[in-house]
């Protein structure tokens, strides 16, 4: 087992420095993620108990982020992605904040904290994006995106317990309150230490300055519907889990419980996946992931109860890294072929596949509060989660025919080995301009 451990260190070891820095800032940030994605909401359900409220607070998010994803582009011709990059992980702490001083949960303030909180994850996902995209090549995306699964899963397991026991523990709504201003705090010094962490890396900003264009190859096009498709969960699904739970299973403690079942055998298997795995197992591993998320949905709707709500929360625990371990290499690799065929910087394709994922989520969102007015709450909850998984579904079919297309376009070997060598040229100047 130690044996064991030592050669999935040494590979890791192995990897580029940029690669190792980019995943050990990752690693520090994915700390207060759970904070930001569930416990956020939870205390929009306590102090509202107001559903539609979440779910505008998610759509306030989503309108930031494109905007930023814009802002950026500009950004980067100014600043040092490394200084964009750290400024988006602090604002995280800004926009909670904000949240936790207002008086009364008024739509005006949850949408002032809502996009404060979008153009964080703005500035911290375009940049992160294209840094992911420009340390890493086609043949170790299942490896890197497999890692940060298994790092994000594994933090799952113990900051959502810890952080619902702690709230838990606090008697009275005053000393709840008062557990979330120091849950606050903390995440303010955890994302200070995730942008020291990101200082160490060497990494350049994008060549080319020009990111904003309209017409695009084909195979773009179909990507973006895979987007939109993508999009369509995202719109509520990362609040689903606290609006479920505070409805049917109860308080914060049980969030945190039920977070965290299971989630160990589901890190491990996903990093062995993107470990051994290969381009060509991505079509498998994509449709895995859509069915048990579908399943769990379906199930939810069906039961709606206790035991519905926990199996779906297992199924999703499973079901969301595998979709993302599939889709960002994916995603990527278009990104690498169009970006050569049409000669223009990858930034160009990070922000315009925003807009795809903002259609979807808009849709998605939009889903649940059309149900949530012309129906109830409860229809809304029950049933919007398994309309979006099925539709999802179609995203087995278009993916297929992505990397059909790409493959055809630009043979895997023949992209691999332009990739390899553009990264051996870049660490051999980097190496230069060192010494």
């Amino acid at each position: 087992m130690f044996k064991k451990l030592t050669s999935e260190f040494d590979h890791f070891k192995s990897q580029t420095h940029n690669f190792r820095i980019l995943t050990l800032t990752n690693l520090v940030y994915a700390l207060v993620l759970p904070v930001i994605d569930i416990f956020v909401a939870a205390y929009i359900m306590r102090n509202s108990n107001d559903t539609s409220k979440v779910v505008i607070y998610q759509l306030a998010i989503y309108t930031g982020i494109p905007l930023t994803f814009l802002l950026n582009g500009f950004l980067l011709k100014h600043f040092n992605i490394k200084t964009l990059y750290s400024i988006g992980m602090m604002l995280s702490g800004v926009s909670m904040v904000i949240m936790m001083s207002l008086k009364t949960l008024d739509l005006t303030g949850i949408a002032v904290a809502g996009i404060t909180m979008g153009l964080s994850f703005g500035l911290y996902w375009s940049n992160r994006d294209y840094l992911a995209i420009s340390i890493t090549n086609d043949e170790n995306r299942n490896y890197y995106y497999g890692l940060e699964t298994f790092i994000y899963t594994i933090i799952a397991i113990a900051v959502p317990a810890t952080i619902g026991w702690f709230i838990q523990s606090a008697t009275g709504e005053e000393d709840k309150h008062t557990a979330y201003l120091i849950i606050t705090g903390v995440v303010f010094v955890i994302t200070f230490l995730a942008s020291v962490v990101c200082f160490m890396g060497r990494f350049e900003n994008p060549v080319q300055k020009q990111y904003i264009f309209f017409k695009f190859h084909s195979l773009w096009y179909k990507l973006l519907s895979l987007a939109l498709f993508k999009g369509l969960a995202q719109g509520f699904l990362v609040t689903a889990p606290a609006m479920l739970i505070f409805k049917i299973l109860g308080e914060e403690g049980a969030l945190g419980n039920a977070q965290s079942i299971g989630a160990v055998l589901a890190a491990v298997i996903i990093y062995f996946i993107g470990r051994f795995s290969k381009p060509a197992d991505r079509i498998k591993t994509f449709t895995v992931g859509l069915v048990l998320f579908a399943v769990g949905a379906c199930l939810n709707g069906v039961l709606f109860n206790q035991t519905g709500v926990i199996v779906f929360l297992l199924l999703l625990l499973m079901a969301r890294p595998l979709m993302d371990l599939a889709y960002f290499p994916i995603q990527l690799r278009v990104i690498d072929i169009v970006s050569r065929i049409e000669r223009r910087g990858e930034f160009t394709y990070i922000l315009n596949h925003e807009a795809g994922l903002y259609a979807g989520r808009l849709l998605g969102a939009g889903t649940f509060l059309v149900l949530y007015y012309t129906v109830s709450e409860d229809f809304a909850l029950r049933y919007a989660i398994g309309i979006i998984a099925l539709l999802q579904l179609f995203s087995i079919y278009l993916s297929k025919k992505i990397i059909a297309e790409g493959n055809k376009i630009a043979p895997e070997r023949e992209l691999q080995n332009e990739q390899i060598d553009i990264k051996v040229i870049e660490e051999a100047a980097a190496k230069l301009v060192k010494s």
